[in-house]
């Protein structure tokens, strides 16, 4: 199965609590078993810009994987309840379990993005 093709894509655009817009993030949408099971494994990095929003989701882990991620969990509006930063590959996990579904984005994205507890994603 060519992965490629079969990918779901969606634009984002952060929103601070304080109602601040960031640039669009451009996100890859894993919401079937097999690309939810997928994830981010194999891959060697994740380009600035994108991410991998994993749907329905609340905990991940770190096994298998190449780089370092930020993780941040959703609720059902999009809007951040949890930030788990610079989840180091192969040793980290984590799980928050009011969570929806967790955005995955480069090490250090949800700092410089300004992402925070109660920023939404539209």
């Amino acid at each position: 199965m060519d992965r490629k093709r079969n990918r779901k894509m969606r634009i984002m655009r952060p929103v601070s609590p304080d109602g601040i817009e960031n640039p669009p993030l451009r996100i890859e949408v894993a919401d079937s078993f097999w690309t939810r099971f997928f994830g981010l494994m194999g891959r060697r990095r994740l380009p600035e810009g994108q991410g991998l929003l994993i749907v329905p989701c609340s905990s991940i882990h770190m096994c298998f994987m190449r780089f370092a991620i930020d993780a941040v969990y959703l609720d059902r509006e999009y809007r951040v309840i949890r930030i788990a930063a610079g989840l180091r590959p192969w040793v980290g996990l984590s799980w928050c379990p009011s969570a929806w579904a967790v955005l995955e984005l480069p090490s250090g994205a949800a700092r410089r993005l300004g992402l925070k507890q109660g920023s939404r994603l539209w």
